[in-house]
C-alpha cells in the first residue's frame, strides 16, 4: 500500500489544506480501501460504460445451494413461525433461550460457514433468502443473527483467518457460540482514525494488553466472542512521523478484564443485546490478531461490505410483508362507497410497495450471486443498502397511513380490542434504525461518491494537488487532457452493443436507457469535478444526487434482468406473479425516469448553496 505522499503524482488526494484530524480521518480511510475497483457494473454506471453481460449472467445462474438451500429456509420458517414471538420479544426486551436453542440447532448461526468446520456451509444467496424471511417476521432476530454472522467473527474468519484460527473458532461459533464486532467508541463512529482503545504488545510481542471501551457494540451483551479494533504500534514512518495502525483483534469475553458495563436500549429493536464493553488491561494473545498487524480496518469494512448487504436482504423482507398487509387492508377496507384501494391516493402506494418489493428482491438475489461468484461486489452491496434501507422505511411509513389509526396502534392493544394485530408500529420503531445501521444513508453516498471519483483521481488528481510544484501540475494537466479527449466525447455517442442479445425483448429498451443515462451521469460528475476541482469533495449533497441517480438505475436493471429469468423459466418469484411482472416493469421504469429527470433538474436548481449560508448563520448565533 503507497503512502499518502508516494501517491500524490498518481492523483492521490491532496490533503494539504486539510485540518489534522480530517487529513488523519482520510488516510485511515484511504489505506483501508483496498485494492481498486475497476471491474464491475457500478463501476461503469459512473463511467458512462455499465457492464450488463457479467449482471445478466449472474441473474441467470442456478441457485448455488439446491434443496439443501430450501431445506433450511423451510426449517427457518418453522422456527420463526412456531417458536418465535415477535410482539413478545419486544414486550419483554428478551430472545427465549428456548428460541436460540431452536435456532442453533439448525444451524442458523453458521449459515455461510464450511460443514468441516460445523457449519451448513450454504451460500450467500440462501444467507440472503434467510434474511428476508427474518426480516419479514422479527427485526430483533434478524439483528441477531445478522451482526453475529455478517460483521461478527464468521465473516473475518472466513476471509482472512489461518487454519488454526478457523478450527478454534469456527465450530464453536457455528453451534451457537455468538459473536460481535466492537468498532464503536464515544468519539468513534464512521471515522476511526479517533480510536481510543489501545493494545500494547508485552511478553516480547506474545500478547497484547488491550485497554479501552467500546459502544453499541450490537451483541456483545451476551457474546463470547468479539472482534475488537484496537489501536497498535506502528513500524511505519511518513514524513519522519509514527502512523497510527490499527489492528483486528478475536477476543474471548471470558478473559479476564473484559466487562459488559451496561446494555443499551433504543426506541426499537428492544430485544437488541447491545452494549458498551469495558477492556481493562486485558490480555489477548497475538495469535489472535486477524490478517496481520495494521490491517484492522480493511477487516472492518470487509466485514461491513457484506454485513450491508444483509440489512437490504431484511428489508426486501419487510417490504414484502408490508404490501401483503397493505393489500389485505385496502380490499377489505371500504370508504365512500368503495374498498380504498381503489381510491388513486391509496392506490399509488400500494403500486410503489408492488414495485419496491420486486426491485429490492432482485437487486439483493443478483448481488449476492455477485458474492457467489466472487465477483467484487462492495458498491453493489452499498447501492443495495443505500436504496433499500431508504425504500423500506418509506414503504413502512405509507403502510402505516394507509392503515390509519390501525397502523398507529399497537399489536397488543389491536388484539385486545378483538381486531388484527398487525405489527405496524413495531415495524417502523424496528426499521428506523436501518438507515443508520452498517453506514448511514449520508455515509453510504460519500462513500460511494469516493469511489466513482476514484478513476477521475487517478488520471486527473495530480493537476489538482496545489502540494505539487506548477511544472508537475500541468504537465499531468497535458496528460489528463489526452485522455479525456478520447473519453468525453465517447459519453455523447449511443452504444449498440451495450445490451447483450440474450436480454430479451420487454428490457431492451430500458436497458437502453440504464445505458443512456448511465453517460449522462458520467457526464455531470465529470462537469462537477471540473467546476468545483479539490472542493468537490465539500459538495456533498450534490454528489448524493448522483449517487442516487446510480441507485435507481441499478435498481431498475436488477428487476428487469430478474424478471427475465423469471419468465423465461415460467415461476412465479416471492410475492410476485408472472402475470404481475410486465406491470411492474413498467410502472417501475417509468417511475424511475421521473426521479432521475429530478435528480439531474436539481444538480443545476436547488437551495444548497442558501442552505450553507443559513446553517452557517444559525450556527454562528447560536453557539
Amino acid at each position: 500500500m503507497k503512502t499518502l505522499k508516494e501517491t500524490k503524482t498518481e492523483g492521490g488526494l491532496d490533503l494539504s489544506g486539510y485540518s489534522k484530524e480530517k487529513r488523519r480521518a482520510l488516510e485511515v480511510t484511504e489505506e483501508a480501501r483496498g485494492k481498486k475497483i475497476d471491474k464491475g457494473f457500478a463501476t461503469g454506471l459512473f463511467l458512462g460504460k455499465p457492464k450488463f453481460k457479467p449482471l445478466a449472467e449472474a441473474a441467470r445462474a442456478t441457485p448455488p445451494d439446491g434443496e439443501e438451500g430450501e431445506h433450511f429456509l423451510k426449517l427457518l420458517r418453522h422456527v420463526i413461525t412456531h417458536h418465535a414471538d415477535p410482539d413478545e420479544i419486544d414486550r419483554s426486551g428478551e430472545i427465549p433461550d428456548l428460541l436460540m436453542e431452536k435456532l442453533a440447532g439448525i444451524g442458523a448461526f453458521g449459515i455461510k460457514i464450511p460443514k468441516k468446520y460445523g457449519g451448513l456451509g450454504l451460500s450467500q444467496a440462501t444467507y440472503s433468502k434467510a434474511a428476508m424471511e427474518l426480516g419479514a417476521r422479527c427485526g430483533n432476530l434478524t439483528a441477531l443473527l445478522s451482526a453475529h454472522q455478517s460483521i461478527g467473527l464468521p465473516q473475518p474468519i472466513l476471509k482472512y483467518g489461518t487454519e488454526k484460527q478457523k478450527q478454534r473458532f469456527l465450530p464453536k461459533v457455528a453451534k451457537g457460540a455468538v459473536t460481535a464486532f466492537a468498532l464503536t467508541e464515544n468519539e468513534v463512529g464512521s471515522d476511526p482514525s479517533n480510536l481510543k482503545t489501545i493494545a500494547k504488545p508485552i511478553e516480547g510481542g506474545k500478547r497484547y494488553l488491550l485497554n479501552g471501551e467500546k459502544l453499541w457494540c450490537t451483541n456483545g451483551t451476551i457474546a463470547r466472542y468479539l472482534v475488537v479494533m484496537a489501536r497498535t504500534p506502528s513500524t511505519k514512518l511518513v514524513a519522519g512521523k509514527r502512523k497510527r495502525a490499527i489492528t483486528a483483534f478475536v477476543v474471548d469475553t471470558r478473559t479476564p478484564g473484559v466487562e459488559v458495563t451496561r446494555r443499551c436500549r433504543f426506541m426499537g429493536l428492544r430485544a437488541l443485546y447491545n452494549g458498551v464493553i469495558r477492556f481493562s488491561n486485558a490480555k489477548v494473545p497475538a495469535e489472535n490478531i486477524i490478517l496481520a498487524p495494521g490491517k484492522g480496518m480493511r477487516v472492518a469494512l470487509d466485514a461491513l461490505s457484506v454485513g450491508r448487504l444483509t440489512l437490504p436482504a431484511a428489508c426486501a423482507g419487510l417490504v414484502r410483508e408490508s404490501l401483503d398487509i397493505a393489500r389485505n387492508w385496502v380490499t377489505e377496507r371500504r370508504q365512500w362507497g368503495s374498498e380504498i384501494g381503489k381510491h388513486e391516493a391509496i392506490g399509488s402506494k400500494i403500486a410503489d410497495m408492488a414495485a419496491d418489493a420486486f426491485a429490492l428482491e432482485s437487486m439483493v438475489r443478483l448481488t449476492s450471486t455477485l458474492v457467489d461468484q466472487k465477483i467484487d461486489y462492495r458498491l453493489e452491496s452499498a447501492l443495495c443498502k443505500l436504496w433499500g434501507t431508504e425504500t423500506a422505511w418509506r414503504v413502512v411509513d405509507d403502510l402505516m397511513q394507509v392503515r390509519g389509526g390501525r397502523g398507529y396502534e399497537t399489536s397488543q392493544s389491536l388484539a385486545a380490542r378483538g381486531e388484527n394485530p398487525e405489527p405496524v408500529e413495531r415495524f417502523m420503531r424496528d426499521s428506523r434504525i436501518n438507515r443508520i445501521f452498517e453506514g448511514s444513508s449520508e455515509i453510504m453516498r460519500l462513500y460511494l461518491a469516493r469511489e466513482a471519483l476514484d478513476p477521475h483521481l487517478r488520471v486527473a488528481g495530480a493537476a489538482m494537488d496545489t502540494r505539487l510544484s506548477a511544472g508537475k501540475r500541468l504537465l499531468a494537466a497535458g496528460k489528463a487532457g489526452l485522455h479525456y479527449v478520447a473519453w468525453y466525447p465517447g459519453l455523447h455517442l449511443p452504444h449498440p452493443f451495450a445490451i447483450p442479445s440474450e436480454i430479451r425483448s420487454g428490457s431492451r429498451a430500458a436497458l437502453a436507457y440504464v445505458e443512456r443515462t448511465s453517460r449522462r451521469l458520467a457526464r455531470s460528475l465529470f462537469h462537477a469535478m471540473a467546476r468545483h476541482g479539490p472542493a468537490l469533495e465539500k459538495r456533498q449533497l450534490l454528489l448524493g444526487r448522483l449517487v442516487d441517480v446510480a441507485a435507481e438505475l441499478y435498481a431498475l436493471t436488477a428487476a428487469h434482468l430478474q424478471a427475465g429469468v423469471i419468465l423465461r423459466n415460467e415461476t412465479d418469484n416471492a410475492g410476485t406473479t408472472r402475470a404481475e411482472i410486465p406491470t411492474i416493469l413498467a410502472y417501475l421504469e417509468k417511475r424511475t425516469k421521473c426521479r432521475v429527470n429530478r435528480l439531474f433538474r436539481e444538480l443545476r436548481d436547488n437551495p444548497d448553496g442558501k442552505g450553507r449560508d443559513l446553517s452557517r448563520k444559525i450556527l454562528k448565533f447560536r453557539s
